[in-house]
């Protein structure tokens, strides 16, 4: 159960470190949720960049807020 709803998701990990680093939506079961089967989502804190620092998003960038549930 997510703040949208219930639905069904698959973890995706890093084949490197074998973290868990997001997930992918298999199925909602809600009509109004339905556009995110098949999507999935990367939590930006949870991945290196390609010079080994963490992203992060610019203070601009985190005022406009996300739709991204909550697992």
């Amino acid at each position: 159960m997510m703040m949208t709803g219930m639905h069904t998701v698959v973890d995706i990990f890093c084949v490197g470190c074998g973290s868990i680093v997001g997930w992918k939506y298999e199925a909602a079961y809600e009509k109004s949720q339905k556009y995110k089967e098949g999507k999935f989502i990367i939590e930006r804190f949870k991945v290196l960049g390609p010079d080994g620092s963490l992203y992060v998003l610019s203070p601009e960038a985190q005022a406009g807020g996300s739709d991204v549930d909550d697992p």
